[in-house]
C-alpha cells in the first residue's frame, strides 16, 4: 500500500512539474506576443490568456485531483488504527521482552503491557504461537515481534524477561519430548545469561504440573510435589522443574532477579483449537454436535482461571519482591464430570458426555493454595467461571464457524 501511494505521489508531482513548465512556456511567449504586436492587441492578448490559462486549470482539475483524491483515499487505508495506549513517561516505561508471546497466554500479557504504555518485544518461533494473536500490534511504534526460537541465545537490551516459551498442552508438548525439555532447560538457560548480562529480571512461567499427581490438597507452594520423571509427561513436568532449579541457581550464583509463577489451568480466547485442553476439547465437541469425551470416571479435579487473572498475576508478581515459586490459579474445584456438564449446559445441543479409558499420569486433583499470592501480591481470581466461559464460548463459536466455512 505504501509503495502504491508513493509511485502516485511521483506520478502527481512529475505531472505538476511538465504543467508548471508548461505554464512557464507559455507566459514567455504571451510577453514576446505583446512586444511584437503592439498596444492596439492587448485586450485581444488578454482574453487569449485567459481562454489558456482557464484552459490549463479545468486540465489540471480533470488529471491532478483524482489523482490527489486517489491518494488521500490509500493513505486513509493504509493508516493502521491501533488500540488505545497509555503515555507513559520514558523514566517509567520499561523495554519488556516475552518469550511465547505470540501464544495462549503471551499474546493476552502483550495486550496489557502494551496497553499500559510499555515497550514489548516478542520472540516465538510459532509451533503454538499464532501471528494472528498479535497482529493488531504489528507496525506499532512500541511493538517489535521476532521470529526466535529460545534454545537459540538472543542478544536484545531488555528491562524485564517473561519466559513463557513452551508448549504447554499435552499433545503439544508429547508431540516432540526431546524439543520440550530443550526448551525448558536450554531455552530458560538462554534467557537466565540474557537477564545475567543486561541486568534484566526473568519471570518464569512454571506450571501446577510440578507437582504431578499430588499427594497433599489443596497444593501449596512448600509442596515438593509427586512426579513420574519417566512417565509420557515428564518431558513437561521434569522440564518445568529443572528450568525453576536454574533460576534459583541463577538467583544465588550470578545474583539475577528471578519471579517464579506455577501457573494452574488456565483458558479464554485464543486457546489452540487443537491443544487437547479440557475446556477447549469440551467447547469445540459441543459447538459441532460430537459426543463430549471425558477420560476416566470424570471424578478427577481441575480449578480454572480466567486469562485475564493469571495476567494480573504475572505483572503483579514481576514486579514484587518475591523471588519465591508462587501459586497462581482460581482455588475453586470442579470435576471433570461437572466441567463437562457445565459447558453442556451453557452451549446446549445434542451433544452427550461418553467416557474414555484414562490417561497415563493424569494427577487426580489439583485446587491451588493461593495464600501466598493472596498475602504478598494482593491478587486472587475475580472473573467468575461463567462469564469466562461465555466470553470463551464466543470465541470458539466463530473459530468454529470459519473453519466450517471454509470446508
Amino acid at each position: 500500500m505504501k509503495v502504491t501511494s508513493s509511485f502516485m505521489a511521483l506520478a502527481v508531482k512529475r505531472f505538476r512539474y511538465v504543467f508548471i513548465g508548461s505554464i512557464i512556456l507559455a507566459l514567455i511567449l504571451i510577453i514576446f506576443g505583446r512586444i511584437s504586436k503592439g498596444e492596439e492587441d492587448i485586450d485581444t492578448q488578454k482574453r487569449t490568456d485567459n481562454g489558456i490559462f482557464e484552459t490549463m486549470q479545468n486540465l489540471i482539475d480533470q488529471v491532478v485531483k483524482p489523482l490527489q483524491d486517489r491518494i488521500e483515499e490509500l493513505e486513509k487505508r493504509s493508516i493502521k488504527k491501533f488500540p488505545e495506549v497509555a503515555e507513559l513517561p520514558e523514566i517509567e516505561r520499561k523495554r519488556i521482552l516475552i518469550t511465547g508471546g505470540a501464544g495462549f497466554v503471551g499474546s493476552h500479557l502483550v495486550d496489557r503491557l502494551m496497553s499500559d504504555g510499555h515497550e514489548v518485544t516478542v520472540a516465538d518461533n510459532f509451533f503454538t504461537g499464532r501471528k494472528r494473536n498479535v497482529e493488531h500490534w504489528i507496525g506499532h511504534p512500541n511493538f517489535e515481534m521476532i521470529n526466535h526460537d529460545v534454545v537459540n541465545p538472543l542478544m536484545i537490551e531488555v528491562d524485564q524477561i517473561y519466559h513463557l516459551a513452551c508448549p504447554a498442552s499435552p499433545p503439544h508438548y508429547m508431540y516432540n519430548p526431546i524439543k520440550t525439555i530443550k526448551t525448558s532447560s536450554i531455552g530458560t538457560l538462554n534467557m537466565l545469561g540474557l537477564a545475567r548480562r543486561v541486568k534484566a529480571r526473568l519471570l518464569l512461567a512454571s506450571t501446577s504440573e510440578v507437582y504431578g499427581d499430588p499427594e497433599e490438597h489443596p497444593q501449596n507452594e512448600e509442596y515438593w510435589g509427586h512426579v513420574n520423571p519417566i512417565g509420557p509427561r515428564a518431558c513437561y513436568d521434569e522440564g518445568k522443574r529443572v528450568a525453576e532449579t536454574m533460576c534459583y541457581a541463577y538467583a544465588k550464583q550470578e545474583n539475577v532477579e528471578v519471579r517464579v509463577a506455577r501457573i494452574f489451568n488456565t483458558f479464554g480466547p485464543r486457546m489452540h483449537m487443537n491443544d487437547g485442553r479440557v475446556v477447549s476439547n469440551f467447547i469445540i465437541q459441543s459447538l459441532k454436535g460430537e459426543p463430549i469425551t471425558v477420560f476416566g470416571s470424570g471424578k478427577q479435579t481441575r480449578s480454572f482461571q480466567y486469562v485475564s487473572d493469571l495476567v494480573n498475576g504475572l505483572i503483579a508478581l514481576m514486579n514484587s519482591n518475591i523471588s519465591s515459586p508462587v501459586n497462581l490459579g482460581n482455588p475453586e474445584e470442579h470435576t471433570i464430570m461437572e466441567f463437562a456438564e457445565i459447558i453442556q449446559g451453557r452451549i446446549g445441543g445434542d451433544s452427550k458426555i461418553v467416557n474414555k479409558e484414562a490417561v497415563e499420569d493424569d494427577p487426580s486433583r489439583r485446587k491451588p493454595d493461593i495464600t501466598k499470592a493472596k498475602k504478598n501480591l494482593n491478587w486472587e481470581p475475580v472473573i467468575p467461571l461463567s462469564e469466562g466461559l461465555d466470553k470463551t464460548i464466543a470465541y470458539f463459536t466463530e473459530e468454529v464457524r470459519l473453519l466450517q466455512n471454509k470446508s
